[in-house]
């Protein structure tokens, strides 16, 4: 699907109401956002991302976004490395992604059952097999700014199954927009904290290649 991206200039005050509106209190404007300083959250400290260095398109922002899907669905396009979340009016708020090398990747429909904050990482056995080092996490490695799913995690399920694979965060800002992971669905810090808040569990997820 294809988006038209519409800006509008705003004021610093602005930008920071937009980190905490929601989806409501946004539907009917087109927004950009560049605000993406340090948060203390839970007692960790996440740091700025130098968001000047990301592409302006991989910015989190309100877009035009046609689709017969409700209002709360998340929509992937791994292709174009963005995630939708659905608004009402023909909107769209829209995410930077990055996405599973060739031979990780996963697409379908799914839902998501469970949502966590600061979650516990566990590395599947396909993965330790490839990656022994990793065994040492066998039985999950603890919340902290070095667990590879971030400060957020929305688990995706599939016909009651866990898909194993997850939207998560990652401190690892220069890897939006790359196809680097081992097939989860990578968000800057700030932009998992932001979807995490207004993605209800049971939402809709389409993963689309």
């Amino acid at each position: 699907m294809r988006s038209k991206v519409l800006f509008l200039p705003v004021i610093m005050a602005f930008v920071t109401a937009l980190a905490g509106c929601t989806p409501t209190a946004m539907e009917g404007r087109n927004v950009f956002s560049s605000d993406y300083r340090a948060v203390s959250d839970a007692g960790y400290h996440l740091p700025r991302v130098p968001i000047s260095k990301v592409p302006k398109k991989y910015h989190r922002q309100v877009v035009t976004f046609e689709t017969k899907e409700k209002p709360g669905t998340i929509i992937v396009d791994t292709r174009e490395k963005f995630l939708y979340l659905i608004l009402d009016g023909g909107k769209a708020l829209r995410y930077g992604i990055g996405v599973g090398r060739e031979g990780f990747q996963w697409s379908g429909v799914a839902h998501v059952a469970m949502k966590r904050e600061w979650p516990t990482w566990t590395p599947p056995a396909t993965m330790i097999r490839r990656q022994p080092e990793l065994a040492r996490w066998a039985k999950g490695m603890p919340p902290g700014l070095a667990n590879p799913l971030g400060p957020r995690a929305l688990y995706l399920f599939q016909d009651g199954r866990d898909t194993l694979y997850r939207l998560h965060g990652t401190p690892e800002w220069y890897s939006i927009g790359q196809a680097t992971s081992s097939g989860c669905i990578r968000l800057m810090n700030q932009d998992i904290i932001d979807l995490y808040k207004r993605t209800r569990i049971g939402a809709k997820v389409i993963v689309k290649r």
